[in-house]
């Protein structure tokens, strides 16, 4: 960190002595808790198959209750909404924020067929969604998506940009990642039809 102890100097201590913050450690993990978790993820991969087929990029999201109740389903709409913020996950925010409290959108669990690009995952640390459960990697779907305008796809690992989260997430992926990669390998194949 970075503070200015007067002007035009740096200095890189710490204000009072306090200790540096070193985020927790963030490692790959592919294994899930529970046989419930493959059902929404599913069904998320599901989601962007029809987002391909609707004309926009192959990704879809669900939100769950820890109940198993769907808060929202959504997949992403850049294309048909004109909207480069319409992503899958954030759809799935704004339509669980009309009928459900923070409280409950924090404790979901957000399944996404892929990994959640840096804007997805900062909305979900806003919202406090406190775990993530996705199919393909940025860096595997990446290739699939030539030419995609503004896409971030692959820029950054959703673990480095939830490791700044002030609660802990949770981070499940790749998870089921041959079949999340189907709709991008149609998406390459034949594009957004």
């Amino acid at each position: 960190m970075l503070r200015f102890a007067k002007a035009g100097s740096l200095s890189a201590s710490p204000p009072n002595g306090a200790a540096w913050y070193t985020p927790p450690t963030m490692t790959e993990t592919t294994k899930l808790d529970s046989d419930t978790d493959f059902g929404p993820l599913r069904e998320a991969i599901a989601l962007s198959e029809a987002a391909r087929k609707r004309g926009n990029m192959p990704f879809g999201a669900v939100l769950v209750a820890p109940d198993g109740t769907v808060l929202a389903r959504s997949e992403n709409a850049i294309v048909t909404d004109r909207d480069i913020t319409s992503h899958a996950e954030i759809n799935a925010i704004r339509a669980a924020s009309k009928h459900c409290t923070p409280q409950q959108i924090a404790a979901a669990t957000m399944y996404a067929s892929g990994e959640p690009c840096p804007m997805c995952s900062g909305a979900m640390i806003r919202t406090g969604v406190r775990r993530v459960v996705f199919g393909i990697r940025a860096t595997v779907a990446t290739p699939y998506l030539p030419g995609a305008v503004g896409a971030m796809v692959g820029s950054v690992d959703c673990r480095k940009v939830f490791a700044v989260a002030p609660t802990p997430v949770d981070v499940r992926g790749p998870v089921l990642e041959d079949e999340a990669k189907a709709p991008f390998e149609a998406f390459a194949a034949r594009g957004a039809r």
